[in-house]
């Protein structure tokens, strides 16, 4: 039983680290899906990220997976701005 479980454990991380592959975000895509130059500040980001997400919200009419990209877009940038201070 013990097999079975860390068989299914590692079957599980497996398919979920696949699914997770090639999904990563570049800075410039992130830019330009938020529709932003390089100099953009985080004040910036914030409010291109506000102003898409109403959109592109599944609760305002939008996809889950364009949210999310948003999201992730946004994260990304504010993280690259941090880093970079």
């Amino acid at each position: 039983m013990g097999k079975l479980l860390l068989m299914l454990a590692l079957a599980a991380g497996a398919y979920f680290w696949w699914l997770g592959r090639g999904q990563r975000m570049s800075a410039r895509e992130a830019r330009s899906l938020l529709g932003l130059d390089a100099r953009a500040d985080e004040n910036e980001v914030r409010e291109a990220h506000r102003r898409i997400i109403q959109r592109v919200h599944p609760d305002a009419g939008g996809s889950s997976e364009l949210a999310t990209r948003v999201n992730a877009a946004r994260d990304l940038l504010l993280a690259e701005l941090r880093r970079s201070r």
